[in-house]
């Protein structure tokens, strides 16, 4: 096909999803490429918009302090934080300047208590910005969809039509035109830089998408963000638009993106020795894959409604992030409020035989509270963990060996609600594990429906959990969510909810 014809198709799948992110009622505005700052990778007019306005006493006092160079000097500051901090930090924490704070963007408080809060999230200026010319180095070269909160850009997109070129194609264009450092210039491109501008590129066909949050070259690597057809890759068939509709019309939801932004997007930290034996320090931006984000979101909808007193049970595969969703939803819930503004759990507890899921909580939840101390875990003996439960810690992280001193202990603290996040981490355990798991299962007493247990079965975790649950009756001041990749018939059957068929299922 010629590329005039390829080029006019993709203007109109550009047009159509622009149009509906831009429609009534649909939270964005389209952006102007002209008052892009390519030094600063900043729009400008909505960034200074949205401090005007939801902050203008400060403003003022900023303003009286420069001599009318107030908003030449702010820029550069937020760029330079930007370049220093990264743009989830500035999003989150906003940046200083000379005894001044400006906050940058207003996320969704967790309840309406605050009309100023609320307020300031209303003004949250979303845009979407087509053939963005970049590049000081590459003045040809155009973006076709860069997302912008207040004037910081936060994502990238191009987009292929299937009928001319499909998402290979996008991908090449990011990986051999799209470079965090100009071939030829040899100077960086302040936009594509990891994580100090945008921090998400989709490549996207009509059909699919793929992500990456590290542009490296020939060496970056893209992951699939397609919603799966038939147990299987790519997207099912949508009769009223794109199979690739649900990134624009769900994911880049103004409430969603913004949620997506300021609870899930996450900086990962590891140290990993080399070869030579030395120590290498590695960041990796992790943004939720659409499984992860449909879990967590679903599950938090669910008990803000639902209230205490509920089961979940999650059918989440080994290997596919389940320690983030865990570490999300923990997190969430210690945070959620009900329509009445009240806190829907009092604490919030993660029983798991993993010990890097503590770390990990204490990492991610760092970066969204900035409050060290919100998880506790639970490594000495039964008095630790009564003490954090009756306390009321925030988020606290025990083994399997004491969920059933959890169950008995929140039981008794009738004026308190607590969420039971249960990681069915391994399938299995043998040796000391599995002695351990043993006597627990021995002080629960004998299950009349077990079969033989002679020394050398197996013994898996939820066996544990389905003992101790099945032991006693269920607080209604608990809600359980129990993580398992393939569920026993016990699990489902405890844990499950019944189908139109009545047969319990994985919610």
């Amino acid at each position: 096909m010629p590329a005039a014809k390829s080029k006019h198709l993709e203007s109109v799948f550009e047009d159509e999803i622009v149009a509906h992110l831009t429609a009534p009622g649909g939270g964005w505005v389209a952006g102007d490429p002209t008052s892009y700052d390519k030094a600063l990778a900043l729009d400008p007019a909505p960034l200074l918009a949205f401090i005007q306005e939801t902050q203008a006493k400060i403003w003022d006092e900023y303003k009286a302090k420069h001599n009318g160079q107030s908003e030449k000097k702010l820029l550069k500051r937020i760029a330079e934080q930007l370049d220093t901090h990264g743009t989830l930090h500035v999003l989150r924490r906003g940046v200083k300047d000379i005894g001044t704070h400006f906050m940058l963007c207003q996320f969704k408080p967790a309840h309406h208590a605050n009309p100023e809060t609320t307020a300031a999230y209303a003004a949250n200026r979303l845009t979407v910005t087509r053939q963005l010319h970049h590049s000081s180095y590459r003045p040809h070269d155009s973006i076709d969809l860069v997302l912008f909160v207040n004037g910081i850009p936060v994502g990238t997109a191009e987009l292929k039509t299937d009928t001319t070129q499909n998402v290979d194609d996008a991908i090449a264009q990011y990986m051999t035109d799209r470079l965090p450092v100009d071939p030829e210039a040899r100077k960086p491109e302040p936009l594509l830089q990891f994580k100090t501008r945008a921090l998400v590129h989709f490549a996207v066909s009509c059909d699919e998408v793929w992500m990456t949050t590290r542009l490296e070259g020939t060496s970056t690597v893209f992951r699939p963000f397609n919603l799966g057809h038939d147990e299987g890759k790519g997207n099912p068939t949508n009769p009223a638009g794109y199979a690739s509709s649900y990134l624009w019309e769900r994911f880049w939801h103004r409430d969603n993106w913004l949620d997506i932004l300021g609870r899930f997007l996450h900086l990962e930290h590891k140290d990993i020795t080399l070869a030579d034996g030395k120590k290498k320090h590695t960041e990796r931006l992790i943004f939720p894959r659409v499984h992860q984000w449909e879990a967590v979101t679903r599950l938090v909808n669910a008990a803000r409604t639902e209230g205490a007193g509920e089961s979940y049970l999650i059918q989440h595969s080994a290997g596919s992030g389940k320690s983030n969703s865990i570490g999300w939803l923990a997190h969430q819930l210690s945070n959620l409020h009900g329509a009445d503004g009240k806190a829907v759990f009092s604490t919030t507890v993660v029983v798991t035989d993993r010990t890097v899921l503590d770390g990990q909580l204490q990492d991610t939840i760092y970066q969204f509270e900035q409050v060290a101390g919100v998880v506790q875990k639970i490594d000495e003996n039964s008095d630790q963990l009564a003490t954090a439960l009756t306390d009321g810690a925030k988020i606290i992280v025990t083994t399997l060996q004491k969920f059933p001193f959890v169950l008995g202990k929140v039981g008794s603290l009738s004026g308190r609600t607590f969420a039971v996040i249960v990681d069915e981490a391994h399938s299995s355990q043998t040796g000391n594990a599995a002695a351990q798991l043993r006597r627990v299962l021995a002080d629960l007493g004998p299950d009349p429906e077990a079969e033989d247990e002679g020394e050398e079965r197996e013994i898996t975790a939820e066996d544990v959990l389905t003992a101790a649950m099945k032991s006693r009756s269920r607080p209604k001041n608990v809600s359980y969510f129990a993580f398992t990749a393939t569920p026993k018939a016990k699990t489902v059957e405890l844990f499950g909810r019944p189908g139109p068929d009545g047969i319990p299922r994985p919610f």
